[in-house]
């Protein structure tokens, strides 16, 4: 099974480059996206043979997520059950027989940290989400979560270390959900490597210079890792500041 997750910041703008192309290309049983930046109504995709479900934020043009899947799932659920967390359309579960599907799109903590308390509140509350999830049975959760977790996963850590995306704080976050028994399949395939990114700021020619950020990730129950086949960074696609991120499972 070929998953995919890609933040597309905004996909009218990506839909008018090459979200098609990768789309087809990649031909996921399961893709996710990313802060759409759009309400119902605003597009209608030229996708054929996928189930569609979306997530709307309330604010227009800000956040929202998008699952497209090859199979039916028994059941979809929007948000994490929490009346604060579920206004910005951040999360989508899909329940199969023997899996949860999950994708998020997590809060920024923003310029000077100005988001990084409610950040917090959401990481905990996310955790007890999938924690309780897990519970019943596997799960598999992707998207962009706005944290580069080791200093080997951004190119410049040393001068990030308080900026939005790297503080202390929100690593530990990071570090505490992996503790919870779930596994960062990229870093259990290669745990050494270095300068692999998935988002690069559109400034200071980022991209070209690959001083870039691992942010987008495939998180699964540690019970699944039998199942893990390989896990993939497609540096190689453009379109977003960001570039899909894959994983292939039995």
């Amino acid at each position: 099974m070929k998953l995919i997750s890609w933040n597309v910041n905004g996909l009218r703008a990506v839909v008018g480059k090459n979200f098609y192309d990768v789309f087809n290309e990649l031909d996921a049983d399961i893709f996710c996206i990313q802060e759409s930046k759009l309400q119902e109504g605003q597009i209608d995709l030229e996708i054929k043979d996928r189930y569609q479900y979306w997530n709307y934020a309330e604010k227009k043009g800000y956040s929202g997520t998008a699952i497209f899947t090859k199979k039916e799932p028994d059941n979809v659920t929007y948000g994490i059950g929490i009346p604060e967390h579920d206004k910005e359309g951040r999360v989508i579960t899909l329940e199969y027989p023997d899996f949860y599907m999950i994708t998020c799109y997590t809060p920024n903590s923003q310029n000077e940290l100005a988001r990084l308390s409610y950040r917090m509140e959401w990481e905990d509350a996310f955790r007890g989400y999938l924690t309780d999830l897990d519970k019943n049975k596997p799960l598999i959760m992707c998207g962009d979560l706005n944290v580069a977790h080791k200093e080997i996963d951004l190119k410049n850590p040393k001068t990030n270390r308080h900026n939005a995306g790297f503080t202390d704080e929100e690593r530990g976050k990071f570090t505490e959900l992996l503790d919870a028994g779930f596994t960062d399949t990229f870093r259990y395939f290669y745990p050494d490597m270095t300068d692999i990114y998935s988002w690069w700021s559109y400034r200071f020619k980022a991209r070209e210079k690959n001083a870039g950020w691992r942010i987008d990730y495939f998180i699964v129950s540690n019970r699944l890792e039998e199942r893990l086949v390989d896990a993939k960074i497609h540096t190689e696609i453009f379109g977003s500041d960001h570039c899909p991120v894959e994983l292939l499972i039995s």
